[in-house]
């Protein structure tokens, strides 16, 4: 069975589709029609360039495989955070300081943007403010303070320390030592958002379809030409092309296959509490990550229904390397819960849930252009073929912006593009057969540094 067959049966599990509503499903593309920018991929990178490429005057068609926000967009922990997966001594160690602080500063452009949206559009996505970074022990506390002090000295990120005295003020846990807060992150039921988003590209003229699986590109001999991009029932001829489905692309690009590896998370959604107990247990209404390389995540959501407002806790983490699903997701997830909040060990489970995000070896996001993937010597056909990914969990912010620097560089201007471009990605060792095998060793060992 391969991820994508796991990945269809966690997405039956939802809370996210049980709250959202989605409107009637699109048709599939069953025609030959051109335009001047095709995107493969209706997720939030593919959303958001649509979004944009529009804004500038660009007639975009937009191809979905499955539903518009199907994938991890609709899926994930809801965390909108500053800043991306890996940290900004990896950025600043490829591109120096001043460049890194141009990263940073978009990634907090980036959640300016979904507020921004949110207004234009008329999105109610349950957005809620405030980040809550925690460590698990006095070591692990140290190496967040020293993170906040470099990150107010060199980027003038202002973050809140918690003690360990302060900490019940913030969380009702016994589990965690200290931690910090940040005010401008925050979290929202990101499947409401991005069907936000595709109901704002529709009303902008983008052209729309669900159930159209991309299978191939054509590309024209020379440098310049139009790319054909082929479903099983129909085609787009465009000027430029974005690959937006990470992932899910499934051999339309395999040059771009070994940069990312797709990892499952997982989710639990409790059964509804009492409201009383819901606001307790963090007080603030944060997001809330630990600081482990494994980590757990997690948040009280709300929900108005006819009978009123109902309040669970979102709790994931329990990633897998190898793609398989942990055996009893719903109970070992419930266990983890009950280790952060012992006064919800009664509490059962309604929804248990998870999807794949992809991950770089790096953890930095992969944005270029798919003649840049190319062994020396090749035609330079797909030169206007952009791609975005490597997003490794810290998309929901990030894809927003990724979807603007895209744009902004089809329509002339790369600079900021080409920032990230500029980055420095290694394929995972092992090739196609012992990559996966290599990644779950790995990771073994960071989860015993983890315990230490």
């Amino acid at each position: 069975m391969s991820f994508l067959d796991t990945d269809r049966d966690l997405a039956r599990h939802s809370y996210y589709d049980a709250t959202a509503q989605r409107p009637q499903a699109l048709p599939a593309l069953a025609s030959d029609i051109d335009c001047d920018v095709a995107i493969v991929g209706g997720g939030l990178a593919g959303l958001s360039a649509a979004i944009e490429l529009s804004d500038r005057g660009f007639d975009v068609v937009l191809l979905e495989a499955r539903q518009f926000g199907w994938g991890a967009s609709g899926r994930n922990g809801g965390q909108a955070l500053a800043g991306l997966a890996c940290e900004q001594d990896t950025i600043e160690a490829q591109v120096g300081l001043d460049e890194a602080r141009r990263v940073w500063a978009m990634t907090i452009e980036a959640l300016d943007l979904i507020q921004q949206r949110c207004v234009r559009f008329q999105i109610d996505c349950d957005w809620r403010p405030g980040y809550l970074s925690l460590a698990v022990n006095d070591r692990k506390a140290r190496e967040l303070l020293a993170w906040q002090v470099r990150m107010k000295s060199l980027y003038g990120h202002e973050t809140t320390w918690i003690t360990p005295q302060q900490l019940p003020e913030w969380i009702a846990s016994p589990r965690f030592h200290s931690g910090l807060h940040d005010p401008l992150s925050g979290h929202l039921h990101p499947l409401k958002y991005s069907l936000g988003l595709a109901r704002g590209a529709a009303q902008l003229g983008v052209r729309m379809f669900e159930n159209s699986a991309v299978i191939a590109l054509d590309a024209a001999a020379t440098s310049g030409a139009s790319v054909r991009v082929r479903t099983v029932s129909g085609s787009v001829r465009a000027a430029h092309v974005l690959l937006a489905g990470n992932v899910y692309l499934q051999g339309v690009a395999p040059m771009l296959e070994p940069r990312i590896m797709p990892v499952g998370t997982y989710i639990i959604a409790s059964k509804a509490l009492d409201g009383a107990l819901a606001r307790s247990l963090i007080p603030s209404g944060s997001a809330v990550c630990d600081t482990n390389f494994v980590l757990d995540y997690f948040r009280v959501a709300t929900n108005t229904t006819e009978a009123g407002v109902e309040h669970r806790v979102l709790y994931g983490g329990r990633v897998s390397y190898s793609t398989a699903t942990p055996i009893n997701l719903a109970a070992s997830m419930h266990k983890r819960m009950a280790q952060t909040f012992p006064q919800l060990a009664g509490t059962g489970v309604e929804f248990a849930w998870g999807g794949f995000v992809d991950i770089s070896m790096n953890r930095a996001p992969d944005f270029g252009r798919l003649s840049d993937r190319l062994p020396a010597g090749s035609p330079n056909g797909l030169s206007n073929v952009y791609y975005l990914q490597g997003f490794s969990g810290h998309g929901l912010a990030l894809t927003g912006i990724a979807g603007k620097l895209v744009a902004e560089a089809i329509d002339g201007d790369a600079r900021r593009f080409d920032t990230f471009t500029r980055l420095r990605h290694r394929a995972f060792p092992g090739g196609k057969l012992l990559r996966t095998p290599a990644l779950v060793a790995g990771m073994a060992y960071f989860r015993l540094k983890d315990l230490l």
